[in-house]
């Protein structure tokens, strides 16, 4: 319990001058008699024994009422936590050059098992999926139902989209996506193994359109400059094999990060891809704000009406039972 006036409570040391003035003013009933044995088989009233109550009813009642003016509380102490989650579009590359088995399988199987445990680490956001080569769409509207984003991340495939990379498209339809968001923090996460080669929107305005709306752009070339390629089968119906060269216009993705206040990775390998998802989650957190604050319960009534009935009492007793004669 606390007090919301605790000032109050210096008027207890009242009570006992209070006290002492009663007992100094209270006068001394006497009477004369010529022989003390006439008192003898004189016993006390009931009256006599307990003269004193209606003056202790008094200095409890003020006593009370004191202590109801300093408003007794109890609180509870209340936690309200709010979390303010980031809109994100992961874009991701699914041309034929992601066959590349410079990662196992391949760097699109390895891409997609990425991106799937970093969905399963975030909280509270809306991720959506926005995949691309020669042209590009949105698998996948922000949602914060992870079970259905993952599902229709794992259905992805290669080949089903025309080839080629429309790497400034693919932004601009993520962006796109991200232009009615309300969220204080929009992210897109664009992963490719290559160069812009097809589309009609090319990438540094792409960024540029990001920029404008406070959008900021992770850029991650995956893969390296040279690795093996299933070209083709053979006659039997197995994979051939080529050692094929790549080339990712990193200068250009890393523009893009920087002209939208992201970042441009590079990942050469499955450890490396996974470190990049790591930082880029830790970058990333949503901002989760808790406010405290107590609930009252006045309790000021516990003292005030015990103080006012004995205040009445003290008074209807003076005025009956104990009252004195004239």
């Amino acid at each position: 319990m606390e007090f919301a006036d605790p000032t109050y409570l210096y008027l207890l040391f009242l009570i006992p001058i209070i006290f002492t003035f009663i007992v100094k003013k209270r006068k001394t009933a006497y009477f004369r008699v010529s022989d003390f044995r006439l008192l003898e088989g004189v016993k006390p009233t009931l009256r006599s024994r307990f003269y004193f109550l209606p003056t202790l009813f008094k200095l409890l009642a003020i006593a009370l009422i004191i202590v109801a003016l300093a408003r007794p509380r109890s609180s509870i102490e209340n936690r309200e936590t709010t979390t303010e989650g980031i809109d994100i579009i992961l874009t991701l590359d699914v041309s034929t050059s992601m066959k590349a088995m410079d990662f196992s399988p391949n760097r699109f199987r390895a891409a997609i098992d990425v991106a799937l445990n970093f969905i399963k680490g975030r909280k509270n956001d809306r991720i959506g999926l926005v995949i691309f080569a020669g042209e590009s769409y949105t698998q996948c509207p922000l949602t914060t139902d992870y079970g259905i984003l993952q599902e229709l991340l794992s259905k992805v495939k290669m080949e089903q989209i025309e080839d080629g990379t429309a790497i400034g498209t693919a932004l601009a339809n993520s962006v796109n996506r991200l232009r009615e968001s309300k969220s204080k923090s929009k992210v897109v996460i664009l992963l490719t193994d290559g160069e812009n080669n097809k589309g009609e929107i090319d990438p540094e305005t792409a960024a540029e359109a990001a920029a404008a709306i406070d959008v900021r752009i992770y850029t991650i070339g995956i893969g390296k400059k040279r690795a093996k390629y299933p070209y083709g089968k053979d006659f039997f119906g197995k994979d051939i094999i080529r050692e094929l060269d790549f080339k990712i216009d990193e200068k250009m993705l890393s523009e893009i990060a920087e002209t939208t206040g992201g970042k441009f990775y590079r990942a050469t390998n499955i450890e490396k891809l996974e470190k990049i998802y790591d930082e880029i989650d830790g970058l990333e957190k949503n901002k989760i704000k808790t406010n405290f604050y107590k609930t009252y319960t006045e309790k000021f009534r516990d003292f005030l009406i015990p103080g006012i009935i004995l205040l009445l009492l003290s008074f209807i007793l003076d005025r009956t039972y104990f009252r004195r004669s004239i």
